[in-house]
């Protein structure tokens, strides 16, 4: 039996994902091309460092790095390559970048002072929050960080607006014989350094996997016939969820093949108004006045014939159609063909050419990115 410290690793700070599959397990080493190493450390914190002295690193190793001051313990996620590529990627001013070393992997000492250390978290987060309150300052501690060596701590909070925190500080530091760093965040940060469970059964995408956080706005609910409810599109950091820009550019692809407005249908049966529509699946339901609501589907191509055959003063014939009409009501819902109104093919544009700048710049963090508020005793 090995020792149990040895196989200690970081990931228990992290839920796994269900059902995933590991792109980087097949991939092959690449060490020898770069000396850069990605380091994991708690929740999301990312950073990267330098592998001087050419340790064989493997991904989910517990390291050794240098910092300021001392000495912290990470998990390592990506080595070579693809370490310089996340880094040319992330890092806006590679120049600027200040660079610390991996000292080694961690021994079982190293282990066991890093879960001293982390063993402190918890109790440290609950006594810091009652002194704030104690000074009566509009802040929240959301959560603290050990560093490996457990001398040094960094505590996060959240606060509406600047906080005068320097007494708080020197209480902190005389309370808990540490130096101490305070990291302002915002709701989306907090959320995915405490984890959750979303709506979807899985655990919060900024506590597993997500590491960058671009802007969503209510467009991205809209162009996806999404509804409008709030309480459904908000996640557990109360702005709106992360997941609702997954599949926008897919929504907006398929939004360039619809015609600049869904107007209504003049048939053999009277005049038919758009009820509801299905984007991906590119169906129309349509319903006609003055027949007891008779619904029916149409495709998107039986749409635009019979929009041509209308502008010749033309009277499509729909008997086939309304039958169908009435086995895809009883078979979907209201809530998967919501009412909507379809964007015109400028507005489609615009909002795919920001989705896709927002993809190339994966630093973006929108009005939840950190304020660089840092002062350290």
């Amino acid at each position: 039996m090995g020792c149990t410290l040895c196989n200690t690793n970081i990931e228990s700070d992290r839920p796994e994902m269900l059902g995933t599959y590991d792109w980087l397990n097949d991939l092959p080493d690449t060490s020898y091309e770069s000396n850069i190493v990605e380091i994991r450390f708690k929740g999301t914190r990312k950073e990267f460092f330098r592998n001087e002295d050419g340790i064989r690193l493997k991904r989910d190793e517990l390291v050794v790095v240098a910092c300021s001051p001392g000495h912290d313990v990470g998990a390592v996620s990506l080595t070579g390559k693809l370490a310089e590529l996340q880094f040319k990627r992330k890092v806006k001013k590679p120049d600027r970048h200040e660079w610390n070393k991996i000292y080694r992997k961690a021994t079982p000492s190293d282990v066991i002072k890093w879960e001293e250390a982390k063993a402190r978290e918890n109790k440290v987060m609950i006594r810091a929050r009652q002194m704030s309150n104690e000074l009566n300052l509009n802040m929240k501690i959301g959560d603290v960080e050990f560093r490996g060596d457990n001398t040094k701590a960094i505590f996060y909070y959240i606060a509406d607006e600047r906080v005068d925190f320097r007494e708080l500080i020197r209480k902190y530091a005389w309370e808990f014989s540490i130096k101490i760093e305070m990291m302002q965040i915002g709701a989306r940060q907090e959320a995915g350094r405490i984890g959750a469970v979303g709506s979807c059964g899985r655990s919060l995408c900024c506590s597993t996997w997500r590491t960058d956080f671009t802007s969503v706005t209510t467009d991205a609910a809209i162009k996806q016939g999404l509804s409008p409810n709030a309480e459904k599109m908000t996640g557990h950091c109360g702005k709106l969820k992360c997941c609702l820009t997954y599949e926008l550019d897919q929504y907006l692809e398929a939004l360039e093949d619809f015609p600049n407005e869904l107007l209504s249908i003049e048939t053999d049966k009277g005049i038919a108004r758009h009820f509801k529509t299905d984007i991906l699946q590119k169906k129309i339901m349509y319903k006609l006045e003055h027949s007891e609501g008779r619904i029916f589907v149409l495709d998107l191509e039986d749409v635009k014939k019979f929009l041509n055959m209308n502008k010749r003063g033309e009277k499509p014939s729909i008997e086939g159609f309304a039958d169908q009409g009435q086995k895809e009501e009883n078979m979907m819902s209201v809530g998967n063909w919501d009412q909507q109104t379809l964007p015109t093919k400028p507005a489609a544009s615009k909002i795919r050419s920001k989705s896709h700048r927002l993809a190339k710049n994966s630093n973006f963090a929108g009005p939840d990115s950190f304020s660089g508020q840092k002062p350290i005793v």
